[in-house]
């Protein structure tokens, strides 16, 4: 199945996106061959709907997308089903219990995904974002947002603190 969309974000050098047979995203140019290319959200915690990079093989960009709401509604779907897999974060919405107010420390979470449990192994690995947003990193490399701490419940937050 083919999307054939335009998303230029400037009218005088057009560009559209399409997906191939395989079904990776393909951007087509109006001069050169097509290329395939992946979006990469350039403020993904900060500013996600801001600043979308379609990048190369090579890791290169190639091209800018500034304002993805300014694209066809169409594009912005296909947009959205590639950074989608990349955007995986679950939001901890409590904090259930810990193994010990040390580190490495279990956790022991509900989430918006469900209940899960992993392994914090420092400090560190709870980054402080604007607005009393977290950004928690297992020791699998799994991240789960906190958009607001305040929100969480007392003994979430109590909890927390102890890490903080």
């Amino acid at each position: 199945m083919s999307h054939d969309t335009p998303c230029a974000t400037d009218p005088a050098a057009p560009l559209r996106l399409v997906r191939d047979a395989s079904g990776a995203l393909v951007m087509l140019q109006p001069e050169g061959p097509p290329e395939p290319v992946t979006p990469v959200r350039a403020f993904a915690l900060s500013a996600p709907d801001a600043g979308i990079s379609l990048v190369g093989a090579d890791g290169r960009e190639r091209h800018w997308i500034a304002h993805p709401d300014e694209l066809s509604p169409e594009a912005r779907a296909l947009l959205a089903e590639e950074l989608a897999p990349r955007d995986f974060a679950p939001v901890l919405l409590q904090l259930r219990s810990v193994s010990t107010f040390g580190v490495p420390s279990t956790w022991d979470v509900r989430t918006d995904r469900g209940d899960t449990r992993f392994v914090l192994k420092a400090e560190e690995d709870i980054r402080r974002l604007e607005g009393g947003a977290l950004l928690i990193t297992s020791a699998h490399g799994l991240q789960l947002r906190v958009p607001d701490r305040q929100a969480l419940d007392r003994a979430s937050r109590r909890l927390l603190e102890r890490f903080l």
